[in-house]
């Protein structure tokens, strides 16, 4: 059975029996509770039976939401999920929540290159590249149909229909206003090869609600390695960069042509019978190339924060140590700032949108700690630098924390997103 709607699903009832807080009405008391953060639910469900089943239920998740008590959350994906669980970040609180592994399939292993992203409270991981002890020859990666989803209230995964096309590093967006996700573009390279594997122009979305993905018109050219968002405002999706073509140097050695421009497919809300809004695609546009063959030969990592009444998002590049905003009546990059620390470190940095802030994150290794005050342990460990920028304000803050996972963070190839709980 398809999972339904959080919307068309009934709320769990507290049972008015039982006491929440004693010498508190329950209303009273699950308003108090609603407020406690998500970090720290886990604890105190073990405290009683009643904070157990409260903080299990669904009237938590709209109360928290009614209230505007819910909590921006980072989920980072450390490697393959399926052998490596995922972790939940609280920045205003410091805390770390582990997630369980994706469930595991036999056959196939070392998954990379999907995509996560959050609709409604729910983690959606999509698609990804991977290895099949099935296929011949066993060392060529391939592209990953496969849809799952972390659902918050049974604290478990979900698998969903699978995508019609499979990919690995493509453009995913949500429509939130229509709760759906598209996917765009893709490919079937794996990050243990810099170059090579399939590039796909198809487009799909998928409806929550009906648990199905439907095709739409596919891009002008063959796209990988590409972002994508949605521009509510205009009704736009807007997929950026990534690869296509490819040649050889001297005939042997593989490298990617990746793109400087970007397409933009205007998506119709047509009304049916139902009055439920259904979003297909339209035709696709080319935009012209966003910076000239001598800024820089591709795009670097892009967040987008999206307008809290559906406007129009900002979207920033982190081009090495400075961080641009895409303009797009000009369709070019301008600087917005620069990173004021530059800490050591040869491997990429992390970069996301969390809270209407920019995050700016580097593992450093005990070494680098020597001018904040660790212990030893905490220093021989390494830490999250954090270097987190308020477009808005202006201003820079910074944050440590100490990473839970067993291996060293690498977030060239890491999968990130945030979800509000």
């Amino acid at each position: 059975m398809p999972p339904s709607s959080l919307r068309q699903q009934q709320l769990v009832a507290t049972d008015e029996t039982v006491t929440l807080i004693p010498g508190l009405p329950n209303d009273v008391a699950s308003l108090i509770l609603a407020f406690v953060p998500y970090s720290h639910q886990s604890r105190l469900k073990q405290t009683c039976k009643s904070w157990f089943l409260f903080f299990s239920s669904r009237t938590l998740v709209f109360d928290r939401h009614k209230f505007n008590s819910q909590s921006d959350l980072l989920c980072i994906f450390p490697q393959d999920p399926s052998i490596s669980s995922p972790f939940l970040f609280d920045a205003a609180n410091r805390a770390w929540r582990p997630l369980p592994p994706l469930p595991c399939n036999p056959s196939t292993y070392s998954l990379c290159n999907f995509t996560s992203i959050s609709l409604g409270p729910y983690i959606y991981l999509l698609g990804g590249s991977h290895f099949d002890a099935r296929s011949f020859p066993l060392d060529r990666p391939l592209p990953s149909d496969s849809a799952f989803r972390f659902n918050f209230l049974t604290f478990s995964w979900e698998r969903i229909a699978p995508m019609i096309s499979p990919r690995g590093s493509f453009a995913c967006a949500a429509v939130r206003s229509l709760n759906q996700i598209i996917v765009a573009g893709g490919g079937s390279r794996h990050s243990l090869f810099g170059a090579a594997g399939s590039r796909i122009s198809s487009v799909e979305r998928y409806d929550v609600a009906k648990n199905e993905w439907v095709s739409m018109d596919e891009m002008p050219r063959f796209r990988a390695g590409c972002v994508g968002f949605v521009a509510e405002e205009s009704g736009e999706f807007w997929v950026m960069g990534g690869y296509g073509d490819s040649r050889t140097i001297s005939g042997v050695l593989p490298v990617d042509e990746y793109y400087r421009d970007a397409v933009v497919m205007q998506l119709k809300k047509k009304k049916k019978t139902d009055d439920h809004d259904d979003g297909d695609g339209g035709t696709w546009r080319e935009v012209g190339d966003m910076w000239d063959e001598w800024e820089r030969s591709r795009i670097g990592k892009i967040v987008v924060m999206e307008d809290e009444n559906r406007g129009r998002p900002d979207v920033f590049m982190l081009d090495k140590f400075d961080i641009l905003r895409y303009d797009m009546g000009l369709n070019r990059w301008l600087k917005e700032t620069t990173i004021p620390e530059i800490r050591p470190c040869k491997k990429p940095l992390g970069f996301i949108v969390l809270d209407g802030e920019l995050y700016v994150m580097t593992l450093l290794k005990g070494s680098d700690l020597n001018e904040t005050r660790r212990s030893q342990q905490h220093k021989r460990a390494g830490s999250l630098f954090i270097q987190i920028y308020h477009p808005r304000k202006k201003t820079w803050r910074y944050l440590f924390t100490k990473p839970p996972f067993p291996h060293p963070l690498d977030f060239g190839t890491a999968i990130m997103c945030t979800v509000r709980l």
